[in-house]
């Protein structure tokens, strides 16, 4: 066996169209291939993927949730956000695009490549958001918020399909905790990076809060450039990796879960994965955990300096608070490509809810909202409940020869 790769047969003699006429190793890949290759080659995918799509979306959860501050910053006063119901509005107007365009811009992410649709996604959101920095008034900026949902629709599900294309089941979970915790970390500082914003107050003729989506959407739309730069596409279409690399990728993918390849989206599996019960529980519990994120995206600033708090003070204190299980248990491209869509824009209904429970005629307690949060956690435990039993009573019946392969692929089990 090679030091650095596959025996002879799949080694110095692989060519490119051996990748695109793409066929499983004939026998088990530990056995096929040298464990120090492998081990290279995946922290060469971790060092390239992990930071650059945690930079990405917690640049998303900045520039989608900074409304709040931008409020706090003095934007309420100046677009009249407190009569009635403007600024629930503008709020919640930027989840109609993002819950309608999750299916369709998921569905077309394989046709584009990774690269381009995370680079259209990046900059035409960067571009909405540095809009926001000029509009002079609550209906400007409601239009601006949803352009900026319609750009950031197909993001989030984008890159946990990604991440999972690359890894093994076991390996996903530990590569999408990182990445999702390291981006919720950064972004929750992004309250200190605002407060520091709002000392340009008065530059240009530009309100504090300006400056805020001003300087956020220029580099917003100067990382989408390195997005296209850097970011790695699909596993057989990578180029940052030789043509042995990725194949030892796909054939572990393979060998993981037979789904290395994508398959076809037809009309039939997207109307089966569109009604599998477990991807709406699955979509009700992200459901029930989003609308307490976006209750503190949205209001954790406000009601901080509804309690007496500065407003400098009240951003920075916001810093401090501060989806992807599913994945293990689904085989099959068309499949994880639909019911990740249909489980983030639940998410997004999250975001609805929680602008809707959180009235203005409730300020500054917000009681019913709180209470309302407190029954989304207590369904999302639930649900976890029953799932965690479903998972294991198939497993055991699959186990006992008493039920066929689950989700169609022999040897899969759910994980727990």
């Amino acid at each position: 066996m090679s030091s650095t790769g596959n025996n002879s047969k799949n080694g110095s003699d692989l060519k490119v169209e051996d990748i695109e006429k793409y066929e499983p190793a004939p026998v088990p890949v530990d056995a096929h291939y040298d464990p120090k290759f492998v081990q290279k080659t995946i922290r060469m995918v971790d060092w390239r993927m992990l930071p650059l799509l945690g930079l990405l979306y917690a640049v998303a959860l900045v520039d989608r949730a900074n409304l709040g501050i931008a409020r706090t910053a003095g934007m309420g006063d100046d677009l009249e956000l407190g009569v009635g119901e403007r600024y629930s509005i503008a709020s919640m107007i930027y989840f109609v695009p993002y819950i309608i365009l999750q299916v369709p811009t998921n569905l077309i992410l394989r046709k584009l490549g990774a690269q381009l649709f995370l680079t259209i996604c990046v900059v035409g959101w960067g571009a909405a958001q540095l809009g926001m920095g000029f509009v002079p008034n609550w209906g400007l900026l409601s239009l601006c918020r949803a352009l900026l949902g319609v750009f950031e629709a197909g993001f989030f599900p984008a890159l946990v399909f990604i991440i999972t294309t690359w890894y093994k089941r076991h390996e996903v979970q530990k590569r999408l905790a990182v990445f999702y915790l390291s981006s919720i970390v950064i972004a929750g500082f992004s309250s200190i990076l605002a407060y520091a914003i709002t000392f340009l107050k008065g530059k240009g003729g530009l309100g504090g809060w300006q400056w805020i989506f001003i300087i956020e959407g220029i580099l917003t739309i100067v990382l989408g450039i390195f997005t296209w730069m850097f970011v790695p596409d699909f596993p057989d279409r990578a180029r940052f990796l030789n043509d042995e690399q990725r194949k030892m990728v796909l054939d572990r993918i393979e060998a993981d879960r037979a789904d290395a390849m994508p398959d076809e989206i037809t009309r039939e599996k997207f109307i089966k994965s569109f009604f599998d019960p477990l991807t709406w529980s699955f979509a009700i519990m992200f459901l029930s955990s989003t609308m307490a994120t976006y209750t503190i995206g949205f209001f954790s600033t406000i009601i901080i300096y509804t309690l007496g708090y500065t407003e400098a003070m009240a951003l920075v204190l916001t810093a401090f608070p501060y989806v992807a299980a599913h994945s293990n248990n689904i085989t099959q491209h068309s499949k994880r490509a639909v019911s990740t869509a249909v489980i983030v824009a639940c998410g997004g209904i999250g975001g609805i809810f929680s602008t809707t429970v959180y009235r203005q005629k409730d300020y500054p307690r917000y009681i019913p909202g709180i209470w309302a949060t407190v029954a989304c956690q207590l369904t999302m435990m639930t649900l976890l409940a029953i799932n965690s039993f479903v998972f294991a009573r198939r497993n055991r019946l699959y186990r006992e020869g008493k039920r066929g392969p689950l989700e169609d692929t022999p040897g899969f089990y759910y994980t727990i």
